[in-house]
């Protein structure tokens, strides 16, 4: 490759993080997409490997290692990862077991697929330069003959196929290298491993600056401007965009310019005036005040990365380069005047084939392409953009009806793939004038751009609020980001700290915003509690996304049906899945939601190491799809809790036999409390019977119905004296005290009253402080009058807000292991729920009622 001005890589080598790597399922997201996801912090520690070890097993391992695939993003640095590998080995410092290395880059191997037949043998004996590796070409494992012989002349299909299945050369060792997309094209069972470039961790990126820099303060400086903006930092996970970051803030910072880039497309726009500039300086002697844009060979290249971005190309061949319009015979030329922007390289048979140097460049060249011809040209490309099965047609709009980035917004929307994301911020990052203002030479005319600005953010806040997929919906935040509009998010940000989300009914374009300001905060995602957002289905499908990043998911009473655990397998079988903990309790799940959970358990990247099922209808049936998941992915869960369901003999037994597998990880199995009574929906299966406790009752109250009924009195009752009974506070404990799960239901009529439970230990006598329920710290109470509720504690009371209602009873669940304290309003089958008490419970809590003024209270 011709590239610029060399350095030793043992000078700039900066480790890379290399993670084992699960699969290697495809995956088709957009690598940025993907590189934002796995920025989220790791489920749990995860194995680093450095290059130098990528084949020696990994602890726990036996199996020597033949073949590894690595998989990563474009310029996450694989290929420097190998020829790090190569040059350690050449220098005699690592892997002197080693005999010979090759490197063959299927960039190569795909243009040589248009060549003649040849051998293995030649293949080695041939001179071959390494540079950067591609994805593995469309190889047929299935059909591809059988080839034994190294001196047999095929095609390099087959060549391929037989040296990675070990036919040919099977005491050779195979480092294979592939983009994510193409990571599947290899059968697993050819692989003995498969790692992961993530490319630079957070310290990384750090000595990444300082190990470029020798000024410290110039590398201080940047490390500090790009923790700044959260997509500038994320971004610097790919090492080439440290290289870019680099590049454009040193010049800015030792020229004093204008205030530095925080978006994409500043950063972008920057690095092409900074080498057209440089070109100019060192080819054509301008100097850098003077005109610096060749509009020719921009436009061209841009054309070019259009054309091919939107067939999914990233390698051309002289066919592209002629079709963009650009002369094969000065193609040279280009890549000399922009060689950190577009490179031309020679194969074995010195057919030369182009790429620009990271595909971001061609994302941003291409959006600059199309920018242009819709200012300077009146020409929407995007709005006649047709996709057939799997390619795209270009054709020309002369006058256009609709501004080009309402069109991109809507091509983009339409793939499944998001191939199309990056090339849209960037587009939308161009319409502003601030980043115009570096393009006027190659602008022939102006267009104002605050009309169509302000229409562009209306029509992506239209689009948020429609039902698209998450990933569509975080890039559109991320658009509106480069817009400089952040009124959706702000929204959000302010409901947050006022404590107050939960109280509104959002609206699907606030419920995007939520996912987009969970999953790009700082706040590490570890553990998701829902009911802090929303206690609803609706919550859990919307949040669906923040489920996936985080390590534990709290779902317990949340109204999980069958549709959300169809949701939660996509969690699940993520590939990377970082769920290491889920808790289901008390949803009504059934047989038919635990089978569909089992569906995702079973799946090989399933890690779930946790899994509470506490109370969510479970019988045999449920137990047996459990079992079933467990022994086709054993490795990894250690606690399963079914308590409170209906297992029967038969399901304890069939899961009992899960703790004496020795395939099976099974530490902890919970059965407890189980029974037909758990077969009732809702809350309603921790049905408790309680009885008033006559030694406590205050003497101006009254209990009848078997004791399940006290009233006010204005006359004292002839009860004897007690120590446990209350002198002031009109109230009743009941007899029994709570340490489970328990649910029961309070009718109270009159004026009003107070529904709460206490510790044994409160006081009988004295003030209100002292003996009132919810007026100390031994307490918790819900204070009940006509379209009022107040909960209170330790006299720190909460007004509720709920609609008004003829009904007068309520519902109170107390999960004392959890340490939480609910109260319902309850109207026929319907529970409303009105607050819960979150504490640390350290004694038996009693049930306890206060009564109002010609008022009285009935255990239902």
């Amino acid at each position: 490759a011709k590239q610029g001005n060399p350095t030793l890589l043992n000078k700039i080598y900066t480790e890379l993080y290399i993670t084992e790597g699960g699969t290697g399922e495809v995956n088709n997201e957009h690598e940025l997409r993907q590189i934002e996801t796995t920025t989220r912090k790791q489920a749990r520690p995860e194995t680093a490997i450095k290059c130098n070890d990528i084949f020696k097993p990994l602890t726990g391992q036996d199996k020597p290692i033949r073949t590894v695939l690595t998989k990563g993003v474009a310029g996450i640095g694989k290929t420097v990862s190998v020829q790090k590998f190569i040059l350690d080995w050449a220098e005699g410092k690592a892997n002197q077991d080693v005999q010979f290395v090759f490197s063959f880059p299927f960039r190569e191997l795909n243009l040589m697929k248009r060549t003649n037949t040849l051998s293995l043998n030649f293949l080695i004996t041939s001179q071959w330069k390494p540079n950067n590796q591609e994805s593995p070409t469309t190889t047929n494992f299935q059909k591809n003959k059988i080839c034994w012989d190294v001196t047999e002349s095929t095609s390099v299909d087959v060549l391929l196929t037989n040296l990675i299945k070990g036919n040919l050369l099977p005491s050779a060792l195979l480092w294979i290298t592939t983009r994510p997309a193409a990571a599947n094209k290899i059968p697993s069972g050819c692989v003995d491993q498969v790692t992961e470039v993530r490319g630079f961790n957070d310290p990384q990126k750090e000595e990444y600056f300082r190990k470029r820099f020798s000024d410290e303060d110039l590398a201080s400086r940047i490390i500090s401007h790009i923790k700044t903006s959260r997509s500038l930092h994320i971004m610097c996970h790919i090492p080439v965009f440290c290289w870019i970051s680099a590049t454009v803030l040193e010049h800015m910072l030792k020229h004093k310019r204008e205030e530095m880039p925080k978006t994409l497309t500043e950063m972008y726009t920057h690095l092409v005036v900074f080498h057209t500039k440089q070109k100019n300086e060192k080819y054509l002697g301008k100097e850098e005040t003077g005109p610096h844009w060749n509009k020719e060979s921009i436009l061209s290249l841009g054309k070019l990365a259009f054309q091919q971005l939107v067939n999914g190309n990233l390698i051309f061949y002289e066919e592209d380069l002629k079709e963009a319009g650009i002369d094969v015979n000065e193609a040279s030329v280009y890549s000399g005047l922009c060689t950190q922007l577009f490179k031309e390289e020679c194969g074995l048979y010195q057919d030369k084939v182009y790429c620009f140097v990271h595909l971001s460049i061609q994302e941003f060249l291409a959006a600059v392409y199309v920018f242009l011809s819709f200012i300077n040209n009146n020409e929407n490309l995007m709005d006649k953009l047709q996709s057939t099965s799997r390619n795209f047609s270009v054709r020309i709009k002369q006058r256009c009806k609709v501004t080009v980035y309402k069109s991109a917004v809507d091509k983009a929307l339409q793939s499944e793939t998001g191939n199309l994301d990056l090339f849209l911020r960037f587009l939308l990052g161009l319409s502003l004038e601030s980043n115009q203002k570096h393009l006027r030479g190659l602008l022939t005319k102006t267009r104002s751009s605050s009309q169509s600005h302000e229409e562009t953010v209306k029509y992506i806040k239209e689009k948020i609020g429609e039902d698209l997929s998450p990933e569509r919906s975080i890039n559109l935040f991320h658009c509106l980001n480069e817009l400089n509009d952040h009124s959706l998010v702000e929204e959000i940000q302010s409901y947050l700290r006022s404590g107050s989300l939960s109280k509104p009914k959002l609206s699907p374009a606030q419920w995007s915003a939520l996912v987009f300001v969970l999953l790009t905060s700082e706040k590490e995602l570890d553990v998701f509690d829902l009911k802090k957002y929303s206690r609803s289905e609706e919550g859990l499908l919307r949040l669906l996304p923040v489920v996936k990043a985080s390590r534990a998911a709290l779902l317990s009473g949340c109204g999980v049906t069958e549709e959300g655990c169809a949701s939660l397998v996509s969690a699940l079988r993520s590939n990377p899945s970082h769920l290491r903990e889920l808790d289901l309790s008390n949803n009504d799940l059934k047989d038919s939601g635990v089978k569909l959970l089992s569906a995702g358990l079973g799946n090989p990247h399933c890690k779930l190491e946790t899994l509470r099922l506490s109370g969510c209808l479970v019988t045999e049936e449920g137990c047996a799809s459990l079992v079933s998941a467990l022994r086709s992915n054993p490795s990894h869960l250690r606690e399963l809790d079914l308590s409170y369901n209906h297992p029967g003999d038969s399901g304890v037994r069939l899961l009992s036999a899960g703790l004496e597998d020795p395939h099976c990880r099974l530490e902890k199995l919970n059965v407890e409390h189980g029974g037909e009574n758990r077969m009732k929906p809702g809350l309603r299966k921790y049905a408790c019977d309680f009885t008033l406790d006559p030694n406590t009752v205050n003497k101006l109250l009254s209990l009848s119905k078997e004791n399940r009924k006290v009233t006010w009195r204005t006359e004292e009752q002839p009860y004897p004296d007690h120590p446990e009974r209350f002198e002031v506070c009109r109230q009743v404990l009941c007899r029994e005290g709570l340490t489970g799960r328990c649910y029961w239901e309070v009718e109270w009529s009159g004026r009003g009253a107070d529904i709460g439970v206490t510790y044994k230990g409160i006081s009988r006598r004295g003030g209100v402080n002292d003996c009132c329920l919810g007026y100390n710290d031994k307490s918790w109470s819900l204070d009940c009058s006509d379209n009022s509720y107040t909960a209170c504690h330790n006299n720190n009371p909460t007004t509720i807000d709920v609609p008004s209602s003829s009904s007068h009873r309520v519902g109170v669940y107390l999960d004392w292991p959890a340490g939480t304290l609910s109260f319902y309003r309850a109207s026929s089958d319907t529970l409303t729920h009105l607050i819960t008490f979150t504490s640390t419970f350290t004694e038996p809590l009693y049930p306890g009622f206060g009564v109002y003024y010609d008022s009285s209270v009935s255990l239902e």
